[in-house]
């Protein structure tokens, strides 16, 4: 009887299994999130992001020096508002949390590339990403120029990077335009082009304070039964002028990520969520899987999907371990 010669699956080294991988991760893959709140030398651990914590403007520029030595190159900040109004008009000022730390980071480290978070939903009383007509829903023209006044205030204090993350229809073209029109021609646009009306939000609604106090959020953000949406909504992002792009969430939307990076000829990103986070850390205390090994597994997941960078909670830790390695 002939044997039918079949290949041999090698029995690889660590090494040559690293040499050989299909799929790499570094420190310069990742984005840390930051959430940004008034005053000085706060530091308050967010109860739903173990591990998380509310910084004050001071504390944001000094844990930003930590996470770029670790080799992290970009930050996202979130703000949390002094107070709240209608129209979210903290949004747009100068001296709100998120413009107050980006201009203290970038004194302290120039190099780390600061991405500010552009949307309504941090500012206004009602937590909707946008002004809301007398029947609750939410205007979509109304909202553009306040984005675009947000953007612009970022811009001036430093961001090098402005990600609207609202959904509002045409946001993308009114923040170039206002960005242009303010002189910030080079200030890059990361949009969160393919957001998910998600469950997979909660801890960060909690960590922003951004729960809509009545109705939901699926006027503007995306069905989760679509897919070929997300080609539409990406090109469209695209064609107004955006330099990146974002899917939201990432873990239950590998699919759309892989479709989308395949599809446009802009960097695309994957956000690695609050509830992904959170899934991840309450396993962990409670011993059902190895810790180290399933975040690395997870944000392997993510970049073999085609995420070109991650947006995730566990940028600064990962990059800590990797250069211990």
């Amino acid at each position: 009887m002939e044997l039918i010669e079949r290949p041999r699956r090698l029995r690889r080294s660590q090494t040559m299994r690293d040499l050989v991988a299909e799929t790499d991760l570094r420190a310069r893959d990742l984005v840390q999130p930051l959430f940004v709140v008034p005053g000085q030398g706060v530091r308050r651990p967010i109860a739903a992001l173990p591990g998380q914590e509310h910084l004050s403007p001071d504390e944001a520029a000094r844990e930003a020096e930590k996470i770029y030595r670790a080799g992290v190159p970009a930050i996202l900040l979130f703000g949390i508002p002094p107070e709240k109004d209608a129209l979210g008009s903290w949004a747009a000022r100068l001296d709100a949390p998120v413009q107050d730390a980006t201009r203290r980071i970038k004194q302290a480290v120039p190099e780390l590339l600061v991405i500010a978070d552009t949307c309504l939903c941090e500012y206004t009383d009602h937590g909707h990403c946008g002004v809301l007509r007398p029947d609750g829903m939410v205007d979509n023209d109304e909202t553009l120029p306040l984005l675009a006044a947000a953007a612009v205030s970022q811009a001036e204090a430093g961001a090098d990077v402005i990600a609207p993350s609202d959904m509002m229809d045409g946001r993308v073209a009114a923040l170039r335009e206002g960005l242009d029109a303010a002189g910030f021609t080079q200030t890059a646009i990361l949009s969160y082009a393919v957001k998910y009306r998600s469950a997979f939000y909660g801890p960060f609604r909690e960590a922003a304070g951004s729960a809509p106090q009545h109705g939901d959020r699926s006027g503007y953000q995306m069905d989760y039964r679509n897919g070929r949406e997300a080609l539409r909504e990406a090109s469209l992002d695209v064609s107004e002028g955006a330099d990146m792009l974002l899917v939201k969430p990432g873990m239950p939307y590998m699919d759309v990520l892989s479709s989308v990076a395949r599809s446009v000829g802009v960097p695309v990103g994957a956000y690695q969520v609050s509830v992904e986070y959170a899934m991840l850390e309450a396993a962990a205390e409670r011993g059902w899987l190895d810790r180290d090994q399933v975040v690395q597994e997870s944000l392997i997941g993510l970049k073999r999907a085609g995420a070109r960078f991650i947006v995730t909670y566990y940028a600064h830790e990962w990059a800590r371990r990797a250069l211990a390695r």
